[in-house]
C-alpha cells in the first residue's frame, strides 16, 4: 500500500527566541516493512541528520537567529507491507527494552494487571494479544485528559487516556512480566481526514524466532498495512516526532495537522476540505 503524508508544525511565540534546537524524528524509519518512495522536510536554521541510539533517522535542527515562529513541513510517499514481524530491527538489542523509564515505571497495581491479563499464557503472542485488550478495556480512550509527561501509572490510575498512554500502559505492564517492548510513533491511515493520523503504538519482542511483533493498542490490532513508522525507543520522549529546548519566547503556541491517503488525488482533495 502507498500512503501520501503531510505533516505540518508550527510554533508561535509571544516574544522572538534567541536560539532554539529542535530534534525531528520525521523520516519514516528504515524498516523490512516500509520504505520511502519520495521524502522531504522543509524547515528553516541547520539542519544535521544522524542515526540515533535505537536506529531512527534524527535531524538536530538549529535556528541561531531570532525569530518568533518555527514551520516545519515533511511530505512523502510510503510504501507499506502487510506484514507486522520484524527480525534484528534496530541496532540494540531487545533487552534494552526490558528496563523501565520514569514515563514506564510500573506500579504494583500495574505488576498484578499484567499477570491477570495474561491468565498463564505461555505464548508470547498470546500473552502480547491478552494484554493489549486488557490495556484497551482498563484504559478508554478519552481526548484531552492526559499530558505527554504523565506516567503510565498515572494514566492507569485514572482509567483514561490517549493512544500515547495506552502504549505506555502496555510498555510498563510488558516488561514487568518480562515481555521486551518499545513505544512506535507514526502515522495512522483512517480513511476520514477527521480522525487523528498522528498515532502511537508499540513492538513486542516474541523471540529470536519471531522478532518484534507491532500491536496497535488503541485498536487492538496489528499495526500493518495503514501504519507509517517514524521512531521506536523505550517512550514518547525517544520517538515524539518534534521535540526540544528554546532560550526566551514567553509563551508558546504550537499547531499542527497530518494528512494521511491513499493517493495524491485523495490528499488533495483533504487539504481542500481542511481550508474551507
Amino acid at each position: 500500500m502507498q500512503l501520501h503524508i503531510r505533516h505540518e508544525t508550527r510554533y508561535r511565540y509571544e516574544r522572538p527566541i534567541k536560539y532554539s534546537v529542535q530534534s525531528l524524528h520525521l523520516t519514516p524509519r528504515r524498516d523490512p516493512c516500509q520504505r520511502a518512495l519520495s521524502w522531504s522536510i522543509a524547515a528553516p536554521g541547520k539542519r544535521l541528520e544522524q542515526i540515533d541510539a535505537h536506529g531512527n533517522i534524527a535531524h538536530l535542527l538549529t535556528l541561531e537567529q531570532p525569530h518568533r515562529e518555527i514551520h516545519i513541513v515533511v511530505r512523502g510517499v510510503v510504501e507499506t507491507l502487510d506484514s507486522d514481524a520484524r527480525h534484528d530491527d534496530g541496532p540494540l538489542s531487545p533487552l534494552a527494552y526490558l528496563a523501565a523509564t520514569p514515563l514506564t515505571a510500573p506500579s504494583d497495581e500495574l505488576r498484578a494487571f499484567a499477570r491477570d491479563a495474561m491468565g498463564g499464557a505461555e505464548d508470547a503472542t498470546e500473552r502480547s494479544e491478552r494484554l493489549a485488550q486488557a490495556v484497551l478495556d482498563a484504559v478508554r480512550y478519552k481526548a484531552g485528559t492526559s499530558d505527554v509527561q504523565d506516567c503510565a501509572a498515572a494514566v492507569f490510575k485514572t482509567g483514561e487516556g490517549v493512544c500515547q498512554d495506552h502504549a505506555h500502559v502496555f510498555i510498563a505492564a510488558a516488561r514487568s512480566v518480562g515481555l521486551p517492548s518499545r513505544y512506535v510513533s507514526g502515522y495512522l491511515y483512517t480513511g476520514d481526514a477527521s480522525d487523528a493520523a498522528s498515532h502511537a503504538w508499540v513492538d513486542v519482542w516474541l523471540g529470536a524466532e519471531r522478532g518484534w511483533r507491532s500491536i496497535d493498542v488503541t485498536h487492538a490490532r496489528p499495526a500493518v498495512r495503514l501504519y507509517c513508522r517514524l521512531a521506536v525507543g523505550r517512550d514518547y520522549l525517544d520517538a515524539a516526532p518534534v521535540r526540544g529546548v528554546r532560550h526566551g519566547g514567553g509563551g508558546e503556541r504550537m499547531e499542527a495537522r497530518v494528512l494521511v491517503a491513499e493517493s495524491a488525488a485523495q490528499q488533495q482533495q483533504q487539504q481542500q476540505q481542511d481550508q474551507q
